[in-house]
């Protein structure tokens, strides 16, 4: 039903934020992997999940696509709640939960609290074959400002730059910038190089 809330960040916590929407103020409970993604800036767009029960209605927010599709496949697991699903979202990234799933790590899926050997169990067996579709959500929706990231990257891998630093500085300018220009990005690297 919603599927997204753009507007003004009201109120930041770890567990939950709150977002004007013309007016209206939304309570957006949230994981601390997407808390650590969310700018300290005014204007911010969450992608939602509305949770419908009996007793209340509760809006979940998220900093990608891939993570809001990983809390939906989790929450259908039989045993996985909304909480254990969002526990699971701050223990682990979106893609360290992906890649347990994927590569059947029970232990790694059975360290989140409140998940035991049998559920954790349950999780890979129900989700392995749906979770690679998610694998490249949100990958495939920035490919396109990638080639110029990476060409970017690999010029500055010529001019005998440390791939790693590299790839820090990139991104922070991809991130402010992504319709940057490869020269622009390298221009700007090598300012901070």
């Amino acid at each position: 039903m919603i599927t997204h809330i753009q507007g003004k960040l009201v109120e930041k916590n770890p567990t939950d934020v709150v977002i004007d929407c013309n007016g209206v103020g939304y309570l957006l409970n949230i994981s601390l992997h997407t808390f650590s993604q969310i700018p300290d800036q005014e204007n911010i767009k969450l992608f939602t999940h509305l949770q419908i029960k009996e007793d209340s209605h509760t809006l979940f927010g998220f900093s990608s696509l891939a993570e809001r599709e990983i809390f939906r496949l989790l929450i259908s697991v039989s045993g996985v709640g909304a909480s254990i699903a969002r526990t699971m979202l701050s223990s682990l990234t979106p893609k360290q939960v992906r890649e347990g799933i994927a590569l059947a790590d029970v232990a790694l899926i059975q360290s989140i609290k409140g998940i035991g050997a049998k559920t954790a169990q349950r999780v890979i067996l129900d989700l392995k074959d749906k979770i690679l579709k998610v694998y490249d959500i949100d990958e495939l929706s920035t490919r396109k400002s990638n080639t110029n990231k990476d060409e970017a990257l690999s010029a500055l891998e010529v001019l005998g730059f440390n791939k790693k630093q590299s790839e820090r500085v990139v991104e922070k300018i991809v991130s402010i910038e992504p319709d940057a220009s490869v020269e622009d990005i390298i221009k700007q690297a090598l300012k901070k190089l």
